[in-house]
């Protein structure tokens, strides 16, 4: 089941209730964020958080018979910016993913060409429009907005 799917994102959450025990009463770990099988553990010694992925890593295979991917496991310095959630989050401020930016203009200009067809109502067409920019009030994307008001101007 994809991890898109609601139901997927509501098993992950309960599947890794354990994982979020582990991490903030086992390992007392305090920055630690999770969003379904996404998450991040924020301190400022690369080598103590190596040690941690390593317990997680063991917790994991063990306890939940999971893996992290490989792929996807780094330390990352904060200032330079952590992906999550479609977002690169920085020290004071995010950012929409460059990768998130291009999708959303494309699907926005897609929908729109459909509601000039007549394939899409104005009101479905608004409504993934509002959604858009709910995704951009959590953000700094003062200019995207404008961008994003430009290409649905006149609809």
């Amino acid at each position: 089941m994809p991890i898109g799917n609601i139901t997927s994102q509501i098993f992950a959450n309960i599947y890794l209730n354990e994982l979020d025990w582990f991490i903030k009463r086992e390992l007392k770990i305090k920055n630690y964020f999770r969003y379904a099988d996404d998450f991040i553990i924020a301190h400022s010694d690369a080598s103590y958080l190596r040690k941690i992925l390593s317990l997680i890593d063991k917790f994991l295979k063990a306890e939940l018979k999971l893996e992290l991917h490989p792929d996807k496991v780094s330390i990352e310095k904060f200032h330079n910016g952590i992906d999550f959630l479609g977002y690169v989050v920085l020290p004071h401020y995010k950012v929409l993913r460059t990768k998130t930016k291009r999708r959303m203009f494309k699907k926005i200009k897609a929908g729109k060409e459909k509601m000039e067809k007549g394939l899409v109502n104005h009101e479905t067409f608004n409504q993934s429009l509002q959604s858009y920019y709910g995704m951009l009030k959590h953000c700094n994307a003062h200019k995207l907005k404008i961008e994003v008001e430009k290409i649905v101007e006149n609809y």
